[in-house]
């Protein structure tokens, strides 16, 4: 586990590694940041000559886990699997224990990946986006709509999307994408926004509708299903990115290394053809890169925390 790897002595960065390493995902297995993580993780271990396992730590908007890998020892045994919601953590978080800036180094992107608006058709009745705000509108709060908990990007975006369109929709937030993806099928929740990657074969199966993707072109795994702005709510977009990150002050020698074998990772043919499944774009860039980029993001969404006025005990 990871608290037992935190407690291990350092390691020197000429050794690493010498045992297996343990990646936190700060959510349930099944999800976003889990269905990334795994097949990165696989070729890394064939990389490094070590196991990677996937710890999944869940709860609180990804805070408990994030909290845990803060604690762990800066030796590159104990890694982070992070998305667009850490970075704006502490900002709807007072009592998160860590600023996500502050306390991690980047070490890699392993991709971005849009959100969809999607129904349960056999719930609701709507043939687009248009119909879904009037029917918002006509029963204000009459609409389940679910999030992968409260304030994660799916919380914030049900905010922006509540101010954008003028409606008002009751939140019902979930542990994590997975078990909200589950009940939206069930038809326990009528709504939810959903990474396309989740979402897309069920939506070419007919289970689900896509009223509009959350983004500012179309996406290819869903060709037919307009933008937000197209469907009428302007400058509404959603995209997340997950990645890898380690405790602040990890040797350079060790997330050198580690970046390395995540880019090899990621530029093998598995991975690009199962990333083209997915609908996520492949982010091969430097370390320094990735860091410059975190540092806009956590800017960009704190803002956006700040105006949703989401405030987590």
């Amino acid at each position: 586990m990871a608290t037992g790897v935190g407690a291990a002595a350092p390691a020197r960065a000429t050794d690493w590694p010498t045992r297996t390493v343990s990646w936190i995902v700060p959510f349930p297995a099944g999800g976003g940041s889990d269905m990334f993580a795994r097949p990165v993780a696989a070729r890394v271990a064939e990389a490094i000559g070590e196991s990677v396992v996937i710890d999944n730590r869940s709860g609180a908007g990804g805070t408990v886990g994030t909290a845990v890998a803060v604690r762990a020892a800066p030796d590159g045994y104990t890694l982070l699997v992070g998305d667009t919601g850490l970075v704006y953590a502490p900002t709807i978080y007072p009592r998160a224990g860590f600023d996500f800036v502050r306390d991690f180094a980047p070490i890699a992107a392993f991709g971005r990946v849009p959100y969809a608006l999607v129904i349960n058709p056999a719930r609701i009745d709507a043939a687009n986006l248009e119909a879904f705000i009037e029917l918002a509108k006509k029963a204000p709060g009459s609409i389940d709509i679910g999030s992968a908990g409260l304030g994660t990007v799916t919380h914030l975006a049900i905010g922006l999307f509540e101010g954008r369109s003028g409606t008002k929709l009751t939140h019902v937030p979930y542990r994590g994408g997975a078990p909200m993806l589950q009940d939206l099928l069930a038809g326990q929740i009528g709504a939810a926004f959903v990474l396309v990657t989740a979402v897309a074969g069920h939506v070419r199966s007919g289970k689900l509708k896509a009223l509009a993707v959350i983004n500012r072109r179309r996406d290819a795994l869903l060709p037919d299903v307009p933008t937000a702005h197209e469907a009428g709510v302007a400058e509404f977009r959603m995209t997340t990115w997950f990645g890898l990150f380690a405790p602040v002050r990890t040797p350079d020698a060790i997330l050198d290394r580690i970046h390395a074998a995540v880019q090899q990772a990621l530029g093998s043919d598995d991975v690009k053809r199962l990333w083209a499944e997915h609908g996520a774009r492949v982010e091969l860039e430097s370390r320094a890169d990735f860091a410059n980029f975190i540092g806009r993001e956590a800017e960009r969404w704190s803002r956006i925390a700040k105006a949703a006025n989401v405030q987590m005990e």
